[in-house]
């Protein structure tokens, strides 16, 4: 039988589907719109801020860091414009770190260990920024820049870099930046400090820190889904820029001290050494130098570690400050101290004479004085000029270990300076007390022989023993020593002026300062340093030499050299109108002849005051004569 058909109209069959597909239309549309109505009315105002929050951040803007200039306003330091590349970790997918550190590592010419090792050792959290290379050229940071699809998570940031416009000048007082690290930022987080900051790391931009560093500001900036920054929204506080720092410190001086210093180093064979030139009248710096040395922008534009580690294991330190980072025995310079001593103490008067003899016999052991014959009779005027060592043993031992002591700590020896650097050491005073705290033993009479001479326990910083001198010159005041003048504003003012900061009155008596002034004098006419007496200036002054370490294969001591003295403007040393003081530190001369540190002192001299004559021996003088 065959099947009935549906004779009605194919519209009227097909009626009930449309219906029931426009049902199912509209029950769709209406869910969406309540959905939408949910999401823009009732919890619109959460996922819209959620929203904001994930575009806009607040991040720091760095401030200028202040400037440096010498005491006539020449500028020693700039902020030069720079380019760093910078890894935010959290925008690095692990899957990937490996090819983009490798690129990186061929762009920026930096092993992929020293960019893992920055990326792991960072201070903050995966989210901020890490700094990966300073000081990048201009055309390797565009490459960088452009290739941002392929180099998640990395950023070129343009910045300020220091620039240190005379090198290794001045390097040991500057200082340099650098990356903060770990302990840094724990210690300054609180203050504003940021994972990829820069800060300080020695000399005044250690020092001056805060001041230089100026307030960072903050803006509002939006970023797209892969970090890039798109806008800068606002800006609620503005950076303010550092303060500028002027040095008491000349750099027609300093040039000079390092040229003088230079030529003494190379002209005795020897490797280290130091001068420094300070006012007498104010403590004010005028130049300081320490060699062996480095370029501080090495390290403002982000020191290789090949590099550091060349610096670091030089045997040399030129790292190091040695004018107020390391201890030497002064040797016969520290018989001002003697000489104070045994007079202030009334154990001798100032015409009173000890006989001197070519060595002194303490039990068993020989004394030796350094010429071998002695000087016969002799005041503490004629000890200190001939710088005889049997007239000083004799005199410590009338004064005593600690009286000695005692007096030494009047000129500012065994505690720091207070000088406006950082690192500096402190010299050693031996006493009956010093040494039972040490050795758990006193000091046994041989030993205050030595410390008579400067030698045996006495140590000294250059800055220190130069603090001393200067107490002599001036009539007794120890200024602590200074290196900034004046700290200037951003606009010019001043926010803080020099003053001379008195440590304290040495409680030598007046007329035996103007003794020992006359006494320094005596050993430069005498000739005890070489033709100093023939240069057209009035110079007091006083040589050393100080033995130290093992002894060589010939059986002597290697010795190091000083010459530490004072110009007078009138000649008449009763005055305290000294203006310039100097020091000379020359490390183990003992393979040169005499002693170096007069020889470039002198040459100093010639230079800052315009002598056109060459009082130099150029062959040094000979052995013995610089004691």
């Amino acid at each position: 039988m065959t099947p009935l058909l549906d004779e009605r109209p194919r519209t009227a069959r097909l009626l009930p589907r449309f219906a029931l597909f426009g049902l199912a239309v509209v029950l769709v549309l209406a869910t969406l719109t309540v959905r939408l109505f949910y999401l823009q009315v009732s919890g619109g105002g959460y996922y819209q801020g959620q929203a904001a929050a994930n575009m806009t951040v607040l991040q720091a803007i760095p401030s200028s860091r202040g400037l440096i200039t010498d005491r006539a306003g020449r500028s020693l330091v700039l902020n030069v414009p720079s380019f760093a590349v910078k890894i935010r970790p959290a925008d690095l997918p692990y899957s990937q770190r490996d090819a983009v550190v490798g690129q990186l590592s061929r762009m920026l010419g930096i092993s992929t260990t020293a960019i893992n090792e920055a990326i792991d050792g960072s201070p903050g959290s995966r989210f901020d920024l890490v700094r990966i290379a300073s000081a990048v050229p201009e055309n390797v940071a565009r490459l960088i820049s452009e290739e941002h699809i392929a180099l998640p998570g990395v950023e070129v940031v343009a910045e300020a870099r220091r620039q240190y416009t005379y090198g290794s000048l001045l390097s040991q007082v500057l200082g340099y930046t650098g990356p903060i690290n770990p302990a840094q930022l724990q210690a300054l987080q609180s203050q504003g400090y940021l994972p990829d900051d820069v800060l300080g790391q020695a000399g005044l931009e250690a020092q001056y820190e805060q001041q230089l560093r100026g307030t960072y500001g903050v803006q509002q900036v939006e970023r797209d889904a892969s970090g890039r920054q798109i806008q800068v929204l606002s800006t609620p506080t503005q950076p303010q820029a550092g303060d500028t720092l002027q040095l008491s410190i000349d750099l027609k001086t300093q040039e000079q001290a390092q040229t003088a210093l230079e030529w003494g180093i190379k002209a005795a064979g020897i490797k280290k050494g130091v001068v420094i030139v300070m006012n007498p009248q104010t403590g004010e710096v005028l130049a300081m130098v320490s060699l062996p040395t480095y370029d501080d922008n090495l390290f403002a534009a982000g020191i290789s570690t090949a590099d550091y580690q060349k610096l670091a294991n030089d045997p040399n330190q030129p790292l190091l400050d040695h004018a107020i980072g390391e201890i030497y025995p002064p040797g016969s310079t520290y018989k001002l101290v003697t000489g104070s001593a045994v007079l202030a103490d009334g154990k001798l008067g100032p015409d009173q004479t000890l006989q001197t003899y070519g060595h002194l016999m303490l039990g068993s052991y020989r004394f030796n004085d350094w010429n071998g014959m002695g000087f016969g009779p002799l005041t503490v005027a004629g000890g200190y000029a001939q710088s005889s060592d049997t007239f000083f043993y004799q005199a410590a031992a009338l004064v005593g270990i600690d009286r000695l002591a005692y007096w030494a700590h009047q000129f500012g020896f065994g505690s720091p300076t207070g000088i406006d650097l950082p690192g500096e050491a402190s010299g050693i005073v031996p006493s009956n007390e010093w040494k039972m705290q040490t050795f758990g033993q006193p000091i046994f009479p041989g030993e205050t022989y030595l410390a008579g001479i400067g030698q045996g326990y006495d140590a000294v910083t250059p800055i220190e023993l130069l603090d001393a001198y200067c107490a002599l010159a001036n009539g007794g005041k120890l200024y602590q020593p200074q290196v900034v003048r004046q700290v200037l504003g951003p606009t010019g003012q001043v926010v803080q002026a020099f003053a001379p900061k008195l440590r304290a009155q040495v409680k030598v008596p007046a007329s035996v300062l103007t003794y020992m002034r006359e006494a320094a004098r005596e050993a430069v006419v005498i000739r005890h340093t070489g033709n100093v007496v023939d240069m057209p200036l009035y110079v007091a002054g006083k040589t050393g030499t100080a033995e130290f370490g093992t002894r060589k294969i010939d059986g002597n001591l290697p010795f190091d050299s000083w010459f530490v003295g004072f110009v007078s403007p009138s000649g008449d040393f009763a005055k305290t109108d000294s203006q310039l003081a100097i020091l000379a530190f020359t490390y183990d001369t003992s393979q040169s002849l005499g002693n170096p540190s007069t020889e470039l002192v002198k040459y100093f001299l010639q230079m800052h005051y315009g002598i056109k004559q060459d009082y130099r021996n150029l062959f040094l003088i000979q052995p013995g004569a610089g004691n």
